[in-house]
């Protein structure tokens, strides 16, 4: 298991780091994720504040707001979004590629105690992370991340 939480840890979508996506420049895949979701749902104001925005709390924010929003629109095309965002940004950049690779076979765990859908609902200190029984959340972020490290592992 490799477990990850925290804009410092470069598996999270919130780790700084510059990509593009059809002439789109980003600066995390949290940007990408909601200005992707924004586009989703047609509102091209969000859109712009979420690629003005300076941080991805404020990005995060902006996208909770994102006019025309449906749940379940965003819960069929969520996982497919992050996983173009993450594959963009590990292929753009060698360095974070090889460290994403270097984590095979192992799971990718996102151990927010915050997270119930993209993380575990756990910490890294928390004793139940190693049963995964125990895990309250979902870990998509790690099941979209061990996904591309896969498509990568084939380029």
């Amino acid at each position: 298991m490799t477990a990850f939480f925290g804009a410092e840890d470069v598996f999270s979508n919130w780790h700084p780091c510059r990509f593009s996506y059809h002439d789109v420049s980003f600066t995390c895949v949290e940007q990408f994720m909601m200005f992707s979701k924004a586009k989703l749902f047609n509102d091209d104001q969000s859109a712009t504040k979420i690629l003005a925005a300076e941080d991805p709390m404020t990005r995060k924010m902006l996208g909770r707001k994102v006019a025309g929003f449906n749940l379940a629109t965003w819960e069929a095309r969520r996982e497919s979004i992050v996983f173009v965002g993450c594959r963009e940004k590990f292929s753009q950049n060698p360095g974070l590629r090889s460290i994403l690779l270097a984590t095979a076979p192992t799971e990718l765990v996102e151990a927010s105690p915050y997270d119930l859908i993209w993380g575990i609902g756990l910490g890294t200190r928390d004793v139940r992370i190693t049963d995964k029984s125990q895990w309250r959340g979902r870990n998509l972020l790690g099941i979209t991340l061990m996904r591309v490290r896969e498509a990568l592992s084939q380029s």
